[in-house]
C-alpha cells in the first residue's frame, strides 16, 4: 500500500470509528502523540487512545496531503485535516482542523505508521 493510500484509508477509518483498520495501519512499535495528552507508546496504548477518541467524539474530516517523502525504509507525510467533530457527551458539533505529521517505517515490506503527531489549527472556543 502506498503512503497516500494508507492516509486515505486512515481518513476513512477515522471517520468510521473503525479501530481495527486504524490499528492495521500502525507498525509493531507505534507512538501516537495527540495534542494535550501524553504520548501513547505501544500497540495497547495506541488502541486505548483510539478507543477513548471514539467513545467521546465522532469525526467527519478530510485530509489534505501536502508532502510525502520516502527513503528505502522510512517515509514521512505532512497533512492537514478539516471538517466537523461531534462531542458526544455534550451533543455539540464544532469545527475541526489539525496539522499532522506521520512517520512511516517499512514493517515486513509494507509502509506502516511508526509515529503520528497532530496539533490543532482550529482551536475550540
Amino acid at each position: 500500500m502506498s503512503i497516500k493510500s494508507a492516509l486515505k484509508t486512515y481518513e476513512t477509518a477515522l471517520n468510521g470509528n473503525d479501530l481495527d483498520t486504524i490499528l492495521s495501519l500502525y507498525g509493531t512499535d507505534p507512538v501516537f502523540m495527540p495534542q494535550h495528552a501524553p504520548a501513547l507508546v505501544g500497540r495497547a496504548a495506541v488502541r486505548a487512545g483510539y478507543e477513548q477518541v471514539f467513545a467521546t467524539l465522532k469525526l467527519d474530516v478530510v485530509f489534505t496531503i501536502h508532502d510525502v517523502v520516502e527513503t528505502d525504509e522510512w517515509a514521512w507525510a505532512r497533512t492537514s485535516s478539516a471538517g466537523r467533530t461531534r462531542i458526544l457527551d455534550a451533543n455539540v458539533e464544532v469545527a475541526e482542523g489539525n496539522n499532522e505529521l506521520f512517520i512511516f517505517r517499512k514493517d515486513d515490506g509494507a509502509w506502516k505508521i511508526h509515529r503520528y503527531l497532530f496539533a490543532t489549527s482550529e482551536p475550540r472556543g
